[in-house]
């Protein structure tokens, strides 16, 4: 097909045409080709239309567009993401009647995806919600397919012509005429997909309930199990009357949320269960919770749910009820984290310019006076700094420039924000610049990177991407930034997200070159040949790649099925730490930078871990550790080798994403205190001189602190 497209399988047939797996041969994926045979104008216009939003969309929970093209005799063909898992109808037809829990993380997350369609210019209302058009995949996320029927509204509001999905029980009334839809129509169609997998029944027709010929059979008539608040949830989404219904995708995702609230979970705690036989190995979320903590019940938080199994049987209609659904496995985890003893940590005094006079501790000084930590460098001092010694970093001779002429990308930003074809990604000499700290926040609205030095001053935003950016990773001269987009919050996976360049001033915004999935967790080397990154490209599972930015291509470092991200770059630039999730725990692995001679670092038991790093002169690690994912994170410092562990703080207050200061004295850290916003903070190695760099109601986080400039 197209001399590139293998057809593998069929996936589904229509009178329109079909839909196959194919093999992509050009890049060796699996993709997913959706077929129009139906060629009239008005429906080719919406095929076509379909192909433009879907190739324009960056989000989760929208399978991406590759790629349209329409053949010599006039079939049109779509080239999309094939969404492995299963749908919501065969999970109920596989399961039964979905849990609150599942239904309410179903339904958030679809709304999200909404709330997201709702931001395009014009908006997008998707038309044809139903069961069988929400995917699951194997990580668990909720994904909005099938945009055939979807339509833009322009400034009016008025309805365009075309087909109208008119699916029994699923459809509001206002779409089986003239009437306007909007996006209170997706609402009742989520309401009624909601309604179906919390009762086994498919609600009630809704043009024959707005003649009154028939009324909606309350939820908990079907389900008694069904929490009061969550049933007139669903049961407000689908009244026949739009007015009646939440306003927009907004309020109905928050109204799902305080309906979770009743058991004090909050949105994040929610899951939705990947399918059965798609988790032969533990992915990252999988493996966080250690088997022997599972049946424990942590103080505060309501267990979640787990999917269980059950022979398929068929969905059938209106009063005849799917199987009882056969339980919910909990977990949760006993809410006590032994630290051990404060230890002296290693004195290393660093030589310094007499414009910055860098402290040498003592040992002894670092045990006895943990609030006395050296004191800060000036962030707006610009005196020049003694290089490193040659055995902390390699060699400061710039490494030449490479040329590089980038092959056609899928880009993920509007046309405008193309940079200029002179800003090629080329090895970086090493260097950088100092006191200065990039990061994440969401204080313009959308989350952007930004700059801020040390003491508070100078904050300044460095992207405007429409969709987004975070996680922002230093070259080692400290003159450009990798980053990541689209990004809409705190994430440890970022489906649908490609890698980006910029200049530390903003300037010169570079796409590296993707394939779709996701790449996300950049970390440059400190070499400057190359990016270290997790990707989504191998079937939704994360693995590790190599970005060679002279040669324009990506190398695979992870062993085939495991789950491995979070990588990390020793200072000699000879290992790589990451995270992964093997025999159903987050372990702490280090690599050489070809994948080879992986070795357990850190086994912390039973424990989760995220976000390692290492320290300038390669003798420390600083990680994240929490009891469980819904757990309060802590940073603890390990020696290397060696691993004697040092906790940062003996108090409760939550702390994460640790980053060690070019001197290795000073941890840059994303915190919050209980009920505030989350900051950012510096603390000494030693525990002590904690205070704020950001006080702001938005939040911060991702730290990356700019290297020295010599």
């Amino acid at each position: 097909m197209h001399n590139r497209y293998r057809i593998v399988d069929v996936l589904g047939k229509g009178g329109m045409g079909s839909v196959y797996r194919a093999i992509d041969e050009s890049l060796g994926l699996e993709v997913a080709v959706k077929e129009n045979l139906f060629t009239t104008e008005e429906y080719s216009r919406q095929f076509r239309r379909e192909a433009v939003f879907l190739a324009h969309a960056r989000h989760p929970g929208l399978p991406r567009v590759s790629d349209y093209f329409v053949t010599e005799t006039g079939s049109e063909y779509l080239v999309m993401d094939y969404i492995e898992g299963e749908d919501l109808r065969q999970r109920m037809e596989r399961q039964g009647k979905l849990s609150d829990e599942e239904v309410i993380a179903v339904g958030a997350a679809v709304c999200d995806t909404l709330i997201y369609l709702g931001t395009r210019q014009p908006p997008i209302i998707h038309r044809d919600i139903k069961p069988g058009n929400v995917r699951i995949t194997p990580l668990g996320q909720a994904v909005l397919v099938d945009f055939g029927l979807a339509k833009a509204l322009d400034g009016s509001q008025m309805t365009t012509t075309g087909a109208r999905a008119m699916t029994p029980g699923y459809s509001p009334p206002e779409q089986y005429g003239n009437a306007r839809t909007d996006q209170r129509s997706d609402i009742f169609s989520l309401g009624a997909t909601l309604y179906a997998a919390i009762t086994g029944m498919i609600p009630e027709e809704s043009m024959a309930r707005t003649m009154g010929q028939i009324s909606l059979t309350p939820v908990r008539s079907l389900n008694q199990r069904v929490g009061r608040r969550l049933a007139g949830v669903i049961e407000k989404a689908i009244q026949v009357r739009p007015e009646d219904r939440y306003p927009d995708a907004e309020a109905f995702r928050q109204a799902l949320l305080e309906a979770a609230a009743e058991d004090r979970r909050k949105a994040n705690d929610l899951v939705i269960a990947p399918p059965p036989g798609m988790e032969a190995r533990p992915t990252m979320e999988e493996a966080l919770i250690p088997p022997e903590l599972k049946d424990l019940q942590l103080e505060g938080y309501a267990p979640l749910p787990s999917a269980p199994v059950s022979q398929p049987r068929p969905l059938l209609l209106r009063r005849r009820r799917l199987p009882r659904y056969a339980g919910v496995i909990t977990f949760a985890a006993l809410a006590v984290v032994v630290f051990l003893s404060f230890q002296a940590l290693v004195s290393r005094g660093l030589p310094a310019s007499p414009g910055w006079q860098l402290p040498v501790v003592d040992p002894q000084q670092v045990v006895s006076s943990p609030s006395q930590p050296p004191p800060l460098p000036s962030a707006t001092h610009s005196a020049t700094v003694t290089p490193l010694p040659p055995t902390r970093t390699p060699s400061r001779t710039p490494l030449p420039s490479v040329t590089v002429v980038l092959p056609p990308v899928i880009l993920l930003t509007t046309p405008t924000l193309l940079p200029s074809r002179t800003a090629l990604p080329s090895p970086t000499p090493i260097g950088g610049g100092a006191g200065q700290v990039a990061f994440a926040s969401d204080r313009s609205g959308l989350i952007q990177i930004h700059l801020i030095n040390i003491d508070g001053s100078g904050l300044k935003q460095l992207t405007s991407l429409p969709e987004g950016a975070c996680q922002p990773s230093w070259s080692p001269d400290g003159g450009r930034l990798v980053f990541v987009s689209p990004c809409d919050k705190y994430r440890d996976l970022y489906a649908g997200s490609h890698l980006f360049i910029i200049n530390a001033d903003g300037s010169g915004l570079l796409p590296l070159q993707t394939v779709p999935g996701g790449d996300f967790d950049p970390a440059w080397s400190p070499d400057g040949k190359s990016i270290a990154f997790t990707s989504l490209r191998r079937n939704g599972r994360p693995q590790l790649f190599l970005y060679d930015l002279a040669q324009n291509t990506a190398q695979e470092l992870s062993q085939p099925n495991e789950s491995d991200q979070q990588p990390y770059w020793s200072p000699d630039g000879r290992q790589i730490l990451f995270i992964t999730a093997r025999r159903a725990a987050t372990q702490l692995y280090s690599m050489a930078p070809d994948g080879s001679g992986q070795k357990l670092v850190v086994d912390p038991l039973g424990l989760v871990l995220s976000s390692p790093a290492w320290a300038p002169d390669g003798r420390m690690l600083i990680y994240t550790q929490m009891v469980t994912l819904a757990g309060i994170p802590s940073l603890v410092l390990a020696s290397f080798p060696g691993l004697q562990k040092y906790p940062i703080t003996m108090d409760r207050m939550p702390m994460r994403d640790g980053r060690f200061s070019a001197d290795g004295f000073w941890i840059v850290f994303e915190g919050w205190a209980a009920g505030e916003s989350r900051d950012l903070y510096l603390i000494g190695v030693n525990g002590g001189g904690r205070r704020a760099i950001t006080q702001d109601q938005a939040a911060d986080f991702d730290p990356a602190w700019r290297p020295f400039v010599p």
